[in-house]
């Protein structure tokens, strides 16, 4: 199955990225626009040189730890491409923070166990963790503040 494959990691990371993004250049309207957003909110080019390169990462930290960490990272991968459609093409900024706490819990769990069984995978993980930590206070403002 292509599930069982460590190659399969890039693939499926890969699928993620252009699913998470076809959502968020669906639905750039007047609706996030018109939105009240952070003043650390970066400009919209940031994320699509931040998003490649922490896949890039997660990628081969999954690469490297794939017999035991397969199952929780497809699962995290989910979840992270669920985001962007919560958030952007349908707008509901509420349940996409849900989903990115869950995302911070599975993908801080996940760091510790690539960490245990290489520091490598581990460390070149956390950038992902922080970056999450980032987007959920970005989240969290616009539902507090819109």
């Amino acid at each position: 199955m292509i599930l069982n494959n460590r190659i399969s990691v890039f693939v499926f990371v890969f699928l993620a990225l252009i699913i998470g993004g076809f959502a968020s250049s669906q639905s750039l309207d007047n609706w996030y626009v018109n939105l009240v957003k952070s003043d650390l909110n970066p400009p919209g080019y940031v994320f699509g040189i931040v998003w490649p390169i922490l896949y890039l990462m997660m990628s081969i930290a999954a690469y490297r730890t794939f017999e035991i960490t397969k199952n929780p990272f497809f699962i995290q991968l989910i979840f992270n491409a669920m985001w962007s459609w919560l958030f952007f093409f349908f707008q509901m900024p509420f349940i996409a923070l849900i989903n990115i706490w869950l995302l911070i819990y599975l993908n801080t769990v996940l760091t510790i166990k690539m960490y245990k069984l290489d520091k490598f995978s581990g460390l070149i993980y956390v950038p992902y963790v922080l970056w999450l930590l980032f987007a959920s206070y970005l989240n969290l403002f616009i539902v507090v503040n819109n």
